[in-house]
């Protein structure tokens, strides 16, 4: 009887310990948003793709496409390199109805302004990138 207690504790404590491990390591839309914002005021091209889902929309000046993560991460260094940041904020965060957040910023580099519209979406349990679109004002 002390060996099926034993193993059913230990079976509980296993399996609330790998729920509460998921939930800690999972991170909200807004902590996704606030963690993108990050890399690009860093101009960092490597630390937005983290972000990506496996098929990003990327538009610039009204060109989008949609490509990998790998192709996506480069369309960005590329506009990084040609456009540096000078500075970066959100101006306007929400959500909709379907769960998706979205945040618009404004991206100043010595080329100009740009206005970025950010989406992500809840994929596998994390939110990640799903479109990111950079209009020159």
């Amino acid at each position: 009887m002390k060996t099926s207690k034993f193993i059913f504790l230990t079976c509980l404590f296993a399996f609330f310990a790998t729920v509460f491990a998921g939930q800690a390591f999972a991170q909200s839309g807004d902590e996704a948003l606030n963690s993108v914002k990050g890399a690009i005021k860093a101009g960092s091209a490597k630390d937005v793709a983290r972000f990506f889902n496996t098929a990003v929309e990327i538009g610039v000046n009204g060109e989008k496409a949609s490509y990998s993560q790998a192709q996506a991460e480069f369309v960005l260094r590329d506009f990084f390199s040609k456009n540096p940041v000078s500075s970066f904020d959100y101006v306007h965060q929400g959500s909709s109805n379907e769960g998706q957040k979205y945040a618009i910023g404004k991206y100043v580099s010595k080329t100009g302004s740009y206005r970025v519209f950010v989406v992500v979406k809840q994929f596998g349990g994390s939110y990640k990138i799903d479109t990111i679109d950079f209009a020159k004002e």
